[in-house]
């Protein structure tokens, strides 16, 4: 590899201006990133205002329906990696791997998600603020009959959640665990305690 050939290097080595701005952007919005993780409330706000103001602008120009449908879909394939765990149940046998407890006395294994939540939400939000900037174009305005797409996309979303539903019933889980389960008794003394 000659001098100047690795990413962000100038000719003679030294990292290029253009280089060093661009890895400090990406620095900042990391920082960012990471500052707003615990504030999961606020970010989905965040989000869901970014997307009332997206379905406004689309309402307003009447026009860009198959940027929305395109929009609810990647929303959709989000919402069902985020509602699946990551090891597939119906991929294991019953000597491989981790799996889900299925009876009462099993131990206790948290649901761990196939696409954590902070990234559920990262990913709903670029393809928000994406969907956004292609409403500036009109290259991705496609005349279409969006009553169409409305329909295609309600079928499309019950089946896939009927389909998700079903295989959280044959392999019981559930994707809203909140921890461990308590439960009260007496010790050996006679006293209430919670375990």
């Amino acid at each position: 590899m000659s001098e100047g050939d690795s990413v962000g290097e100038s000719i003679h080595g030294k990292p290029s201006v253009v280089g060093a701005f661009f890895t400090r952007i990406g620095q900042v919005y990391q920082s960012w990133l990471d500052k707003s993780t615990p504030f999961y409330v606020a970010r989905w706000a965040a989000t869901l205002l970014l997307t009332a103001i997206y379905m406004i602008r689309v309402y307003i120009l009447q026009g860009w329906y198959i940027v929305t449908y395109a929009l609810g879909i990647y929303h959709l394939n989000l919402f069902i990696a985020f509602l699946s765990p990551k090891v597939d149940p119906s991929m294991l046998d019953e000597d491989d791997g981790p799996s889900l407890p299925t009876k009462q006395n099993e131990e206790f294994r948290p649901f761990i998600r196939r696409l954590p939540e902070f990234k559920f939400w990262h990913s709903a939000t670029k393809g928000i603020v994406i969907a956004m900037i292609c409403t500036f174009f009109e290259a991705f305005n496609v005349p279409v009959f969006w009553p169409i797409l409305v329909m295609y996309f309600i079928m499309l979303f019950c089946i896939t959640m009927k389909r998700q539903i079903k295989h959280m019933v044959k392999y019981r889980y559930l994707p809203f665990t909140h921890g461990k389960r308590t439960y009260k008794g007496k010790d050996e003394t006679g006293k209430t305690f919670a375990s």
